[in-house]
């Protein structure tokens, strides 16, 4: 199953390429949730409300996905948490980056731990990014992430993926300097998710994904989750030893070799073959805006 958020905060089922209004199920199971829960109402929803969706969706028209404003398939995340050199082709490079201008290179994913990216960061492929500081180097990480479906903490290795609702396409905007990781990572529009979320059923295997993407029809990344350092069993066994992840909570999951710099006017396509692809412009930040 395909669930997108679109338009003004519509709910909707995706079939091939066109999009199923469900927003009456969001609307009843939002005003049933109490304020005071942590997560996401809807993905908490999911599983019990799936069977009503599937058929809601089979009763309404479509609406070609082309013509709808995707939104984050996730609305209310408690945290989007975040893994950093997760492949070794990518902390070669980077290491080799370090080297060159003689600082000091990230450590290991074991040492450096997870991180967080600011929930105001969060948007959908067609809310676009926004360069804030166009003289220094922005760049693109393509990841495959992690959605969780109920809540858990300390969560045993092999029961991992049973908390996992599923999967959607994370783009980690990073503008590199000297600040801390999270500062720079949680600019507004740095957080990229979409274009909808696939139900975990539909992929088995989250550790045997390809992922890609291009740059104005140019390729610049392109590997597949079994490169993972920590796979995402080991992501989700670690983070929970750290943190409670809710309904709807985000796990970007690392990203490989080949980052490099988008500017105002560039186009990103990102592309996990189990989900599909988003399209990410790139504009300047308007002051104010």
């Amino acid at each position: 199953m395909r669930l997108c958020r679109y338009d003004d905060d519509r709910l909707g089922v995706v079939r091939g390429d066109m999009v199923h209004d469900v927003t009456e199920a969001q609307t009843q199971i939002r005003a049933a949730a109490p304020y005071a829960m942590k997560g996401d109402a809807v993905i908490a929803a999911l599983p019990a409300w799936r069977s009503r969706l599937e058929e809601m969706a089979a009763k309404a028209p479509g609406k070609p996905v082309s013509q709808v404003k995707l939104l984050s398939p996730v609305a209310r995340p408690s945290k989007l948490v975040a893994a950093p050199t997760n492949y070794k082709a990518h902390i070669e490079e980077m290491a080799a980056r370090a080297a060159a201008q003689n600082v000091k290179p990230s450590p290991a994913i074991g040492t450096a731990g997870l991180f967080l990216k600011a929930n105001s960061s969060l948007v959908g492929p067609s809310e676009g990014v926004a360069i804030r500081f166009p003289e220094r180097r922005n760049e693109h990480e393509v990841e495959l992430a992690i959605i969780f479906g109920k809540q858990g903490s300390d969560i045993p290795r092999e029961k991992a993926l049973d908390y996992v609702i599923g999967y959607t396409i994370g783009l980690d905007m990073t503008a590199r300097g000297p600040e801390d990781r999270s500062f720079r990572k949680s600019i507004d529009t740095y957080s990229v998710l979409g274009p909808w979320l696939v139900t975990a059923d539909e992929i088995p295997d989250p550790d045997n994904v390809p992922l890609e993407i291009s740059v104005n029809g140019e390729v610049k990344q392109n590997s597949n989750t079994k490169q993972l350092i920590y796979d995402c069993r080991k992501l989700i066994e670690w983070g929970s030893t750290f943190y409670t992840f809710y309904p709807g909570d985000v796990l970007y999951t690392g990203t490989p070799e080949g980052v490099s710099p988008v500017k105002p006017g560039d186009t990103m396509l990102a592309r996990v073959d189990p989900i599909g692809e988003m399209s990410v412009s790139v504009r300047a930040h308007r002051a104010g805006g």
